[in-house]
């Protein structure tokens, strides 16, 4: 330790108090925690272990704020769409609130009718998590009750976050004392000019994948069906310009699912470029889907960081996560974890990891 901050490999953690909770949702005392290299400062919250900023440097050596949020704790507190959260315990879409595992049904709160979304009412992005500084990032842990959103068995969670250089990545691990559907994530939402910028339309975007998730356009739930991207508008494993790839297809946005080949190690899977800035974010991850959402229900109404405010397709998300509604689809999947016989007396782990890499110019 130097000076009251923790250094390791060159990164810096710095930590302070960014409010507290109303008590009648229970009080409680919010931290701020600040990782700083010498390409990239990230803070993060012990509020849903969310990501309030991410500074990154342009091609004129200056740093900008390339995630939306809020200046304040009380953005947090407001509802508001998962600005930088830690989603669970199941990411997206469960189709009509309910699945089942072994054999029992269980049935969820319908937070996005006629679906539940991003864990139901108070998913893990509205609780307080437990933090513990390390020498180059920091570790939130937490217990969520068995029947907690209506999801079965204890289930004890770590996020980690750690920033090497320019890269920012996040492990999460999960133990459970019973079998439970499991779908861990991050919801930035990104705009590589700066937070506060109207668009994305100019950004480049790739994804590695050959296969995606078709959904109902009314439920946004997947069919069930693995496509290829092959001769579509999803066909993304070359770098597009967004704005005149959606016009060309005549798109209102991108809110899929994109099929990744699974492995046990990290690989790269997803691409965005700004030109005028020369910034790069490559993502990397053993997950395997990644939801690619253009902000289609931005609607400005929000007032964020420095009183921007945050019109539609005015960011993207480049969540990694498993496959929507894969409890309840045969052909999809489904990211258990899962216990031994019986399921008492026993719990068995899961791990995964994302990170984001800042590029060279």
């Amino acid at each position: 330790m130097r000076d009251g901050r923790l250094w390791g490999a060159m990164t810096e953690v710095t930590r302070e108090m960014f409010g507290h909770l109303p008590q009648q949702g229970g009080g409680g005392a919010v931290e701020k925690f600040l990782l700083k290299s010498d390409s990239v400062k990230v803070e993060i919250i012990s509020l849903g272990c969310i990501i309030t900023a991410l500074e990154t440097k342009g091609r004129d050596g200056n740093f900008s704020d390339i995630a939306l949020g809020f200046d304040r704790l009380e953005g947090y507190v407001n509802k508001h769409p998962y600005f930088g959260a830690t989603i669970g315990r199941v990411a997206n879409r469960i189709a009509n609130g309910k699945f089942m595992v072994e054999g029992k049904e269980y049935k969820l709160a319908l937070n996005n009718p006629p679906n539940s979304l991003h864990g139901g009412n108070k998913g893990f992005d509205k609780v307080l998590w437990t933090p513990e500084v390390l020498l180059n990032g920091i570790r939130f842990s937490r217990t969520s009750p068995a029947g907690e959103e209506g999801y079965p068995g204890e289930l004890k969670v770590w996020v980690t976050y750690t920033l090497h250089g320019g890269e920012l990545a996040i492990n999460y691990r999960a133990q459970s004392s019973n079998t439970t559907p499991i779908s861990l994530t991050n919801h930035a939402y990104f705009n590589l000019a700066g937070q506060g910028s109207h668009d994305i339309y100019n950004h480049e975007v790739s994804i590695e994948a050959d296969f995606y998730l078709p959904v109902d356009d009314n439920t946004l739930i997947p069919t069930g069906e693995v496509v290829a991207v092959q001769d579509t508008a999803f066909d993304l494993r070359k770098p597009v310009e967004l704005g005149r790839h959606m016009q060309k297809f005549q798109l209102s946005g991108f809110d899929h699912t994109f099929c990744l080949e699974r492995s046990a190690a990290r690989r790269y899977c997803a691409r965005a470029h700004h030109p005028p800035s020369g910034r790069t974010m490559e993502v990397y991850t053993t997950q395997p889907g990644i939801q690619f959402y253009t902000g289609n229900f931005l609607d400005g109404s929000l007032e964020g960081k420095g009183g921007s405010v945050y019109p539609k397709h005015s960011a993207f998300c480049l969540e990694t996560q498993n496959w929507p509604d894969a409890v309840n689809k045969v052909t999809i999947a489904v990211l258990e974890i899962r216990t031994s016989a019986g399921g008492k007396g026993s719990s068995q782990l899961m791990e995964v990891t994302c990170s984001w890499r800042r590029n060279g110019f």
